[in-house]
């Protein structure tokens, strides 16, 4: 192996020697020597997809995509063009604010698109889509009854719509568990998809209910603020659980464990759901104060806990990055000078300043990504959840990293 090309046969190289749980393979000679000469901080191509990955990521867009379809006729001839189109502009407003959430949330290591893609089809299409099957069938039961009741609102609002929905968003997360295995990490990586989940649902519910008002021309501006303005994260904050608890279950393996975590984040997300729901119905009639003092209150420390909660994930994202890319450093594959750079937000902004005045901010950044990654496939070998391809992504990773570090480190350096 004396003879190693670093850009070509790291692969190779790292089946050869055998990496172990317990410490990556030591880095080749060459290797070393390169990564001794530190960058003042800190070109590849996209990561490649398994093509099982790929095939499965074209046919759940597609059904989904079909579903979606089908939501949008049904809304098109209930609500008419023009309600329609001017519930979606209306409910764009607070779509916007739950996108810049979740990009805020996800920009440590972004989930691949094709799986965000997925899952907002899904809340928009397919959880929508079974929640008016379901509603619809209740209804026929409750008909064949003799008609629904007094309470029959507020069984529909704070029971059957709490469990139909959650079921129906925390499913689309559990298949892209499954499905998209090596994408999910731990907790954050879950409420990333539980959020894409539950901002697709949001917004094909807010058109129907914005057009709605829209057609019966009442309360449409205090619909508009109570669901647009003041609770554009509402589902996000039901559904979360269920991400959160599936991240966990990522961390530690087996199909039965999973369906357990999916089943214990369940719970939380419907009372949750039913709590929200209930005093809306609750509150409808009552006085303004009553209204906002049950929003500041519960809904307010409920967002500001959730905004805790990732604000922790994010850092044990963090730490788990550095502790993983250390070790990578102590054998050679990294200046150990530059893993602060790599692993933490300050270092990463500086690194990605410097490499913008070398006119190379693109590749550092996609460096980093690599790095990221890197650290997470080791973190799935160290865990012994390497049947999900972690040491065939490591000996890719650090090709990559290689030729990116080569291409970064200044002419002068070569």
């Amino acid at each position: 192996m004396s003879a190693l090309d670093p850009t070509a046969s790291i692969r190779d190289y790292t089946a050869a020697a055998g990496a172990t749980p317990s410490a990556p393979t030591s880095a080749p000679a060459e290797v070393v020597q390169a990564s001794h000469r530190p960058l003042e901080a800190m070109t590849t191509p996209p990561a490649s997809r398994g093509a099982g990955l790929i095939v499965a990521a074209v046919i759940g867009i597609t059904l989904a995509s079909v579903v979606c379809l089908l939501v949008i006729v049904f809304l098109l001839v209930g609500l008419g063009p023009a309600a329609f189109a001017i519930g979606g502009v209306m409910a764009l407003i607070p779509f916007t604010i739950v996108y810049l959430g979740v990009r805020w949330v996800d920009r440590w290591e972004p989930e691949p698109r094709a799986a965000v893609v997925f899952a907002f089809m899904w809340g928009a299409g397919v959880a929508v889509l079974l929640a008016l099957l379901v509603g619809a069938e209740v209804y026929n039961v409750i008909n064949s009854l003799g008609g629904p009741g007094p309470d029959f609102e507020f069984f529909s609002a704070v029971v059957q719509a709490p469990i139909v929905e959650e079921v129906g968003k925390g499913l689309g997360v559990l298949i892209i568990f499954f499905v998209a295995r090596k994408h999910f990490d731990g907790p954050v990586d879950g409420l990333v998809y539980a959020a894409w989940v539950a901002g697709g649902f949001a917004f094909t519910e807010n058109i129907l209910y914005f057009g709605s008002q829209i057609i019966e021309q009442q309360a449409i501006i205090e619909v508009f603020v109570i669901r647009g303005i003041m609770s554009p994260f509402a589902h996000l904050m039901f559904t979360a659980p269920i991400g959160v608890a599936l991240g966990f279950a990522a961390r530690r393996g087996g199909t039965l464990a999973a369906i357990g975590y999916f089943s214990a984040g369940l719970i939380p997300a419907i009372l949750l759901h039913a709590l929200w729901n209930g005093a809306i119905a609750a509150l409808l009639d009552s006085p303004v104060e009553a209204a906002l003092g049950y929003y500041l209150l519960v809904q307010v420390p409920l967002f500001l806990g959730t905004i805790a909660l990732v604000i922790f994930l994010r850092r044990q994202e963090s730490k788990l990055t550095h502790d993983r890319l250390a070790e990578y450093a102590s054998v050679g594959w990294i200046n150990a000078d530059e893993v602060n750079a790599l692993a933490t937000r300050s270092g990463r902004s500086q690194a990605i300043a410097w490499a913008a005045r070398q006119g190379k901010a693109d590749q550092m950044k996609r460096y980093i990504k690599d790095a990221t990654r890197l650290a997470f496939a080791r973190q799935r070998i160290i865990t012994g959840r390497d049947r999900i391809g972690a040491q065939a992504d490591e000996a890719e990773l650090l090709t990559r990293m290689v030729t990116s570090r080569a291409a970064l480190v200044p002419r002068a350096q070569h």
